[in-house]
């Protein structure tokens, strides 16, 4: 009963001190709902980036990921700091320049209005299929399994499922489709601590118990019995082999925090530059540390689970169990308002975001130019609630897959490699023409769909036989031979990324823009730089390369 109150006492805190926040933010307006009427803070953006990113999809898709195969997947958290790094010195203050409201207006202006509203639509798509459900589903996961849904309500695991994805569904509509950004970002922010703190406890107190009370002595023992999950160079069998962080991980890392609507939106809302560039760099700084929170309690839970300390189904469910087993009751119902408030950021960011790109990118541009900004909201939180319900629908079909993480970052290639490849030739040439831009959204999409879902594979499973038939069962063997088949995902974003770089640079040769591309400064925000943006990053990134040499 403690827990459930509590639960319910810090979800009414973070509600009723958001609504406090924003009350007397204009939210009829476009800049006002989509941006926060741009007054974000760095401790405000930091905040809601971390929590925007660091939902139940990372924390119980990645610990799922660590439990199965270690330290190594550490890489989807530990380079995102770098990425962070070069959008706040290189990105940030173009698109402040512009003034921009969404990711796809600077391609109208670069380009055309058909290559934005492609690559909005693109956007659209990959939010509803694939990471609208994603985070509803993996957050059902969790919500069920610290609070044993089943058993408390007399249901299956999978009514459970479907009763928890529209209950967070819900709220999380009502805070991102009638809250706006601020709403969003105000509550990421007072979650973000909770979180932080309710996250490091969770390791701490399973290094207890497996050190017998003493904290060092838990991580020695840990160390000592699985120091093959210690170890940070990933083999070319693995989820993350080593040689992909110099590929397609860092591209992916760049799309995401340097290009992503949902993500990006939160220094668009920032009131100078100078804020925007702080809030990214101390996000960077805490990013560091986010194995601590989405990487250890996975190998904790292994160990323990070797043990016999704990029962663990499938991988993917590995940190609810943890964290019902390891946290004092006391804990639990703050702990899980914590990860429910996680869970609602990242829906409800996504989700605003989505209502976003619709609103500016196509509502006012192809069905309704005259409108006014009160309408194009209105119409654009209409189309919010049908995304939501649209996500609701797919998220408890998810059930089936043997991750949740591998799933979500394999999907995302079809939609991250073609939108960064255009915006990033976009940026580094002023006479490549907008057909170049539609040919690399189209070419970069299909090719990879048809390298990862057709020929992929037909390849694996050829190799597969073939070993079989010579005599080879052993699984481990099996999987190396299935790794070798063909090309890691990554290294195909990659492939794929020069060839549709060098298919607009050949374009823009042959067929070149009459006049040459000059970015409009509209003065909306300060741009003056932080002084001292350029020494932090360069730091943050010593860090990161020191990490990676320390777990080799």
């Amino acid at each position: 009963m403690l827990g459930v109150i509590s639960f319910i006492g810090f979800t009414l805190i973070v509600a009723i001190v958001s609504y406090s926040a924003t009350k007397k933010t204009n939210e009829q307006t476009s800049d006002g709902y989509f941006l926060g009427g741009r007054s974000l803070t760095a401790g405000v953006i930091a905040g809601s980036l971390l929590l925007t990113n660091l939902s139940t999809e990372q924390i119980v898709g990645l610990n799922g990921a660590a439990y199965s195969e270690g330290i190594l997947v550490m890489a989807w958290e530990t380079l995102a700091a770098i990425a962070m790094v070069v959008t706040a010195i290189f990105l940030l203050p173009r698109y402040l320049k512009s003034g921009l409201t969404t990711i796809p207006q600077f391609l109208s202006e670069r380009f055309d209005l058909q290559t934005k509203t492609l690559t909005s639509a693109l956007f659209l798509t990959g939010y509803v299929v694939v990471l609208l459900p994603t985070i509803l589903y993996s957050g059902s996961l969790a919500i069920s399994g610290m609070f044993d849904i089943p058993s408390l309500l007399g249901v299956s695991k999978s009514i459970s499922l479907w009763i928890c994805v529209w209950s967070i569904g819900i709220i999380g509509s009502i805070y991102a489709v009638f809250g706006g950004l601020k709403a969003v970002a105000i509550s990421d922010s007072i979650n973000a601590m909770g979180l932080l703190i309710g996250g490091i406890l969770i390791p701490v107190f399973g290094l207890l118990i497996i050190g017998d009370g003493n904290l060092f002595n838990g991580i020695s023992i840990l160390q000592a019995q699985v120091p093959e999950k210690f170890d940070a160079v990933g083999s070319n069998s693995a989820s993350v082999p080593f040689t992909t962080i110099f590929t397609g991980m860092m591209l992916v890392q760049l799309f995401y925090w340097g290009t992503n609507q949902q993500i990006i939106q939160r220094a668009l809302g920032a009131k100078n530059l100078q804020e925007g560039q702080k809030g990214l760099l101390l996000g960077a700084f805490i990013k560091i540390l986010g194995p601590l929170i989405v990487v250890l309690p996975g190998i904790i839970a292994y160990y323990m689970s070797t043990q016999g300390m704990l029962i663990v189904d499938s991988a993917d469910e590995s940190y609810g169990v943890l964290v019902k087993k390891v946290l004092p009751k006391e804990f639990i119902g703050f702990f899980a308002a914590v990860l429910f408030g996680a869970i609602l950021s990242s829906f409800n960011s996504v989700l605003n975001s989505s209502v976003t790109l619709f609103g500016i990118d196509i509502y006012k541009e192809h069905i309704n130019k005259n409108a006014d900004e009160k309408t194009v909201v209105k119409y654009g939180k209409a189309f919010g609630v049908i995304l939501a319900i649209a996500a609701m629908c797919i998220a408890p079909f998810l059930d089936s897959l043997e991750s949740i993480f591998a799933y979500l970052q394999r999907i995302n290639g079809i939609y991250s490699i073609p939108i960064l490849t255009i915006i990033f030739v976009g940026f580094i040439t002023k006479k490549v023409p907008a057909i170049a831009a539609k040919i690399g959204l189209l070419s970069g999409s299909l090719l990879y769909i048809l390298s990862e879902f057709f020929v992929r594979p037909t390849m694996v499973e050829n190799a597969v036989n073939i070993a079989k038939q010579a005599g080879v069962l052993d699984p481990t063997a099996l999987k190396v031979i299935e790794a070798e088949a063909y090309p890691h995902f990554l290294h195909i974003m990659a492939i794929l990324f020069l060839l549709n770089t060098i298919i607009m640079l050949v374009i823009g040769i042959f067929k070149p823009r009459e006049k040459a591309y000059v970015q409009l400064f509209t003065k909306e925000v300060d741009i003056t730089p932080w002084k001292h943006t350029k020494s932090v990053g360069i730091a943050i990134c010593i860090i990161v390369i020191f990490t990676y040499i320390y777990f080799s």
